[in-house]
């Protein structure tokens, strides 16, 4: 990859991902608080929808905060804790392997049932379908990586990553030049996740940021009402 293409790529692209990530969300908000929501067909296939969410959700939040820590984290830390790079990329790999089986199982049930169901597929946007499709293909690249950083237990390559993510949030000119010798399958992985990023305002994935917070106080049980007979007057002769 030349080094223009990978500075527009991994140089630039992230900022601009991230800034339609912070003011769009921002903006859809304010503007559009109604589609604020997930979209609900649970009525329709519901033990699959509830098998395939329940592996979607969990894989994916492991490797959501997985990376969050595992690429945020100052190098130092982890040196300080007496954490070796080799330790810690063979742990993203299990940790990540894992996580990744389950929410790729989950999310194949899920786009099954959304496109094989008439009732529900009915019911769907042409987004919701778009982004779970993303999705599963970002899973499957994640997956496909395990390989590639197997050949490279000296956990290199971990570095390599940590101190790009880093010099993103640091504004780091040269932040993209350590991943310009990666695998390939990396790069795609990489630019399809910020993809996600700068697609995520305009898709059905805003409600994660109101679920953890509206979920604390939200009953476990929703009631549902008969509606009311209509009373009946009864006429009584008169005398």
């Amino acid at each position: 990859m030349s080094g223009y293409l990978n500075t527009l790529l991994f140089g630039i692209y992230p900022y601009i991902a991230l800034a339609v990530l912070f003011l769009g969300t921002i903006v859809r908000y304010d503007r559009e608080p109604y589609t604020w929501r997930s979209g609900s067909s649970q009525l329709l296939r519901r033990k699959q929808l509830v098998i395939g969410s329940v592996l979607f959700h969990v894989g994916v939040l492991v490797i959501f905060f997985g990376h969050l820590v595992g690429l945020l984290t100052p190098i130092v830390i982890f040196d300080a804790l007496g954490i070796s790079h080799g330790a810690k990329q063979l742990l993203a790999i299990i940790a990540g392997g894992i996580a990744g089986i389950m929410a790729i199982v989950g999310a194949t049930m899920l786009i099954h049932r959304r496109l094989y169901d008439p009732r529900v597929r009915a019911a769907s946007s042409t987004s919701d379908t778009m982004i779970i499709i993303l999705l599963w293909i970002q899973l499957l690249l994640g997956l496909m990586t395990i390989p590639v950083s197997l050949m490279h237990l000296d956990g290199h390559e971990m570095v390599n990553f940590m101190s790009w993510a880093q010099g993103i949030f640091t504004f780091n000119p040269e932040a993209a030049t350590y991943v310009a010798n990666v695998s390939i399958i990396f790069k795609l992985h990489l630019v399809l996740g910020l993809t996600i990023l700068l697609l995520f305002p305009f898709t059905r994935l805003v409600h994660m940021l109101s679920a953890p917070v509206r979920y604390l106080w939200r009953p476990g049980y929703q009631i549902v009402r008969a509606r009311e007979p209509r009373s009946s007057t009864v006429r009584l002769p008169s005398e």
